[in-house]
């Protein structure tokens, strides 16, 4: 005999039952004290395994990453844990290339891996764009947890392209993270990549977005993420202006002009500025930093998984209302060595798909390529880069900077792990239209940005260097003031940098390759990578004077990524030789002069920055 149910009963115990967990997230926390504690990482740039592939050299990765937030999850308990990567994480590395480009059926290993983690929010950086709609739709979709960027909207309707929030509920608490990509990424990337968004500046539009989170989901913790570099932050009156826009002694165009002075670095003036939030972590300048009050705090942990950023807020509750909150924040360096040995084993097959793909044999090497040699003058390495860039129909001269600070390929067989450190970057080639005049005013930019005029006399600097540890490269010596990646040199000419002058006289232009007279009226197609193109570094901008917003009028040729083609470039040469990377009647020759006092203060510089 079957019990008999009164089905209005059933329906309200089923009421019940969906209305017990709702009742439970909108309950506050009970009176006491409370601890929640912020892990951070960014700028991962692929490093997702301890080993390099081709030798027994260990490396910051994602293992060790988990191996160290576990740590602190066990102490403090995984609900009061909050995990957030700040951008960058799917290019720089084998194993990201090969997830992005070569294995694109499997789950991508990256989402994978940060659910293994159990990361709560991912933020998209500029990197993760350049991998390119097929790559971060993809990730969008695979990954377990959100895929933040607020101020990447679509051109059709200006609603976010990625998700813009995150609200969790821990212990009764209310906690939202934000996420901001780069507003500049315009300037990095080829419109392509992009193709439906535009990127909105930080500044005031960070506040805006906090004041709309807090007005509809009632937060009791705010943290912003923002793939931006720390910066210098704004001047009183800069931060007078984007306060005042709130009390309404400024306006809108006062405060994005006061926040766009550093577009690219708006972390610390996100901290001077922001109201009614408790974390800001910022990224992408790779370079450590921790500014903390009892208030509010800030975190970047730098880059390829060398520390993890560790926040912490107290509250206490009475009468069911926070009365009392306070931050500290901290870096937690990451022993490379201790790893997730279970992560490791889960992986394992993952790791031995890429270590294949990196190993594979793809021609031969006669002669060393040394990037560090490319900051005195010309060098095979650089000479390679021009060479293969000049091999690009239409172009006459190739722009090409140093990617990687300091790497050495040494003879013997190249395997796809070389290109790596050859060509770092998924970087397309463009070739551009550009007159004389422009690529002079190019060079002359360019320069300046690696030299100082000097005059001989004892304790110049020939280089622009500082005797301060550079975070962004692990060196604990003398370091580079600007970045080496916009250290731009120019095959196809036949030209001096005089050293004795100012910045706008150095560059004597004395023909181009093939002898033919360089004429500053005439129009010239010059191969360069889509970022320097789209306007990264600035030099096209600000050294040439070109509107790179405008610069499809000027592109006559767009080519695939860079490292393809130089893989392309190896297969057909079969061996790279100093006759086959330098070809004088096509590459032409620079030089610094005079050679006399230049020689003896590149090698003094060159010692202090590199120790040999």
């Amino acid at each position: 005999m079957k019990p008999v149910t009164n089905s209005n009963t059933m329906r309200k115990h089923l009421y019940l039952l969906f209305l017990l967990p709702v009742l439970l997230l909108s309950c506050g926390p009970e009176d006491g004290t409370y601890s929640f504690w912020i892990c951070t990482t960014n700028d991962v740039h692929g490093r997702y395994f301890d080993s390099l592939y081709v030798d027994s050299a260990t490396a910051g990765s994602l293992l060790a990453v988990s191996a160290t937030v576990d740590s602190v999850r066990k102490a403090v308990g995984p609900q009061n844990l909050i995990l957030v990567d700040v951008g960058d994480c799917v290019q720089g590395d084998n194993a990201s290339y090969y997830y992005n480009y070569v294995d694109t059926l499997s789950p991508h290993l990256y989402a994978r891996m940060v659910d293994y983690m159990g990361y709560d929010a991912v933020v998209v950086g500029n990197h993760d764009i350049e991998a390119g709609h097929p790559v971060y739709d993809r990730l969008g979709k695979e990954l377990g947890c959100p895929l933040l960027a607020a101020n990447a909207v679509r051109t059709s309707d200006g609603k976010p392209y990625f998700q813009d929030y995150l609200v969790t509920v821990r212990e009764g608490f209310r906690i939202a993270i934000i996420g901001f990509t780069n507003p500049n990424i315009k300037n990095w990337l080829s419109p392509e990549l992009w193709s439906g968004m535009e990127f909105k500046s930080l500044i005031p539009y960070v506040q805006e977005y906090v004041d709309q989170v807090r007005k509809r989901e009632k937060p009791d913790i705010v943290i912003v993420a923002a793939h931006v570099g720390t910066g210098p932050g704004l001047d009183p009156e800069g931060i007078a202006a984007v306060r005042g826009l709130e009390s309404g002694s400024s306006d809108r165009a006062q405060a994005e002009k006061a926040g766009s002075a550093n577009i690219e670095s708006q972390g610390k003036a996100l901290l001077q500025t922001l109201d009614g939030v408790d974390f800001v972590l910022c990224a992408h300048d790779h370079s450590p930093a921790v500014i903390q009050s009892d208030s509010i705090c800030l975190i970047n942990s730098g880059s390829h998984c060398r520390n993890v950023g560790f926040g912490r807020i107290d509250l206490t509750v009475n009468d069911g209302k926070i009365v009392s909150k306070s931050c500290s924040a901290s870096l937690i360096p990451v022993r490379k060595d201790h790893v997730d040995t279970a992560m490791r084993s889960l992986f394992r097959p993952d790791y031995e798909a890429v270590k294949a793909f990196t190993v594979k044999p793809v021609g031969k090497l006669e002669i060393p390529l040394v990037t560090r040699d490319s900051y005195t003058g010309m060098s095979p390495y650089i000479d390679f880069i021009h060479s293969v860039s000049l091999g690009c129909e239409p172009a006459q001269i190739s722009f090409a900077a140093p990617l990687t600070y300091d790497g050495v390929i040494e003879p013997g067989t190249l395997v796809y792990n070389d290109l790596f450190k050859i060509y770092p970057f998924e970087n397309q080639l463009f070739v551009v239209r550009m007159t004389g005049r422009e690529i002079r005013n190019y060079l002359e930019y360019s320069y300046d940005s690696w030299i100082n005029t000097v005059s001989g006399l004892p304790g110049e600097h020939l280089l622009k260097i500082e005797n301060r540890p550079d975070p962004r490269t692990g060196s604990s010596r003398w370091s580079f003031t600007g970045r080496a990646y916009n250290f731009d040199s120019a095959a196809g000419l036949v030209y001096d940098v005089d050293v004795r002058k100012p910045k706008g006289e150095r560059v004597i232009i004395r023909s181009l390759a093939s002898g033919e007279t360089f004429d500053m009226d005439s129009t010239y197609c010059v191969a360069m990578t889509s970022y320097r193109a789209s306007g990264g570094g600035g030099i096209m901008r600000e050294g040439a004077g070109i509107d790179t917003d405008r610069i499809d009028e000027r592109v006559v040729a767009r080519y695939p990524e860079i490292r393809d083609i130089i893989y392309d470039a190896i297969l057909e040469a079969g061996t790279l030789t100093s006759g086959n990377i330098y070809d004088r009647n096509t590459m032409g020759y620079w030089s610094f002069i005079p050679s006399e006092m230049v020689g003896p203060l590149l090698e003094k510089d060159m010692e202090l920055v590199f120790g040999e």
